[in-house]
């Protein structure tokens, strides 16, 4: 596909392993009013990984592997909004430095940037240590399909993606299409280029009509009626792509979350199920 990325830059954001945080109260309140005391957002999460399933754990809103941001307010929403799904990033300080791995999305919220990295490498980072993301992405256009707008996503990503052409359309590998109904947590934000909003997964009857029940982190998921071009809004007819960034949760109006990186108005995205389309499966094949 033809883009303009020659004309994109790639600039430097920094962030630092967070550390998990727990506030006054302990509990989170399940939507059927049942209390959990479980690991949430923040940290090094050694088990919980791309690939790993979306739901099932006995945590709430799990991010996998590092869970990092800047301790600037400022620098943090450059941090949230120029790193992009697939972005490389490098460990630059502490006992991992070094270390290589890619951002996996962002968190809204909490305001997280998710960075996998090898086994190894997480054996040895801390909170606290730095991560350099080298960022490209925001501004990158599809000139051959106005029509689909792109977000968030480095762009040796989308050419590694298995996206083809058909007509004026493009058909699109995503792992599950997921109807705008459920979608709660983020809907109505003004922007779509950072943060994510939520599957909500407690009507059995459609978690089993879309197979949501096996969502993994990391899959591209096509949100059908769902409008990303500006905010996240339900349109009807259109249809916006996005990453699985963080686990299920017990709490109203919250699920696995999703980061935008493809939105169409006018209904130009054709989801196409592959199993395969998950973020680590694109970033193995770039050293293919």
């Amino acid at each position: 596909m033809n883009t303009n990325v020659d004309r994109l830059a790639m600039i430097s954001v920094v962030g630092e392993v967070s550390h998990p945080k727990v506030g006054g109260s302990v509990y989170r309140v399940g939507q059927d009013g049942a209390v959990h005391v479980v690991p949430g957002t923040g940290g090094i999460t050694y088990n919980v990984r791309v690939g790993s399933p979306a739901g099932g754990w006995k945590g709430d809103h799990l991010e996998p592997g590092a869970s990092t941001r800047s301790s600037d307010s400022g620098d943090n929403g450059a941090y949230n909004t120029l790193a992009c799904v697939g972005n490389p990033a490098k460990v630059v300080s502490g006992d991992a430095k070094g270390g290589e791995g890619y951002v996996v999305g962002t968190h809204g919220g909490i305001e997280h940037v998710m960075v996998e990295f090898p086994d190894a490498v997480l054996e040895e980072l801390l909170p606290g240590d730095k991560i350099l993301v080298k960022a490209v992405g925001q501004g990158l256009e599809l000139t051959d399909f106005p029509g689909v707008a792109v977000r968030s996503l480095d762009p040796r990503l989308l050419h590694c993606w298995g996206i083809e052409p058909d007509g004026d359309t493009l058909a699109v590998p995503v792992t599950h299409t997921v109807p705008a109904k459920v979608m709660g947590s983020g809907l109505g934000a003004n922007t779509a280029v950072r943060g994510d909003y939520d599957i909500q997964m407690f009507s059995r009857d459609v978690v089993d009509e879309y197979g949501l029940e096996d969502l993994k982190l990391g899959d591209f998921v096509a949100i059908l009626d769902a409008d990303h071009t500006y905010g996240r809004i339900y349109y009807t007819g259109a249809v916006s792509v996005g990453v699985i960034v963080h686990s299920d949760s017990y709490v109203a109006g919250h699920g696995p979350g999703v980061a935008t990186v493809l939105t169409s108005r006018e209904g130009k995205i054709r989801p196409v199920i592959d199993a395969d389309a998950n973020v680590a499966t694109l970033y193995g094949r770039l050293d293919a």
